[in-house]
């Protein structure tokens, strides 16, 4: 099962040791590992999955490879407004292109992980 984690972490160098970690893992094993998503706030988080992005994942997920147009068709959204929305999405590695041109969400599993603690 490919699996994507989403996370807000503000510490760029916490972030470079996991990518590290999970680099060497990938290079010993051979097997590709789990893809993590690093946002630095939740602010650049929601820039990039907005409501609308996050509904074009879960569509998207639901009817496997599809094509723009039925992509749109199945969110009743206009062609362009969902074409700009899966740009940013293929951007961001969180949706692809297959070699038939038809766009899919990469991933069996999305989990979303961060925390909002209290400063004491």
């Amino acid at each position: 099962m490919t699996t994507a984690t989403i996370r807000i972490q503000k510490d760029d160098e916490a972030v470079l040791q996991q990518a590290a970690k999970g680099f060497l893992e990938a290079w010993k094993t051979g097997e590709p590992q789990d893809h993590v998503f690093s946002f630095s706030s939740p602010e650049q988080l929601f820039t990039v999955l907005t409501p609308k992005r996050w509904t074009l994942i879960e569509t998207l997920q639901g009817l496997g490879p599809s094509t723009y147009r039925a992509l749109a068709h199945a969110l009743s959204r206009d062609v362009k407004r969902v074409h700009e929305d899966t740009a940013v999405l293929i951007e961001w590695g969180l949706v692809e292109i297959n070699e038939d041109g038809r766009i899919h969400v990469p991933y069996e599993v999305i989990h979303a992980d961060f925390d909002l603690r209290s400063v004491a």
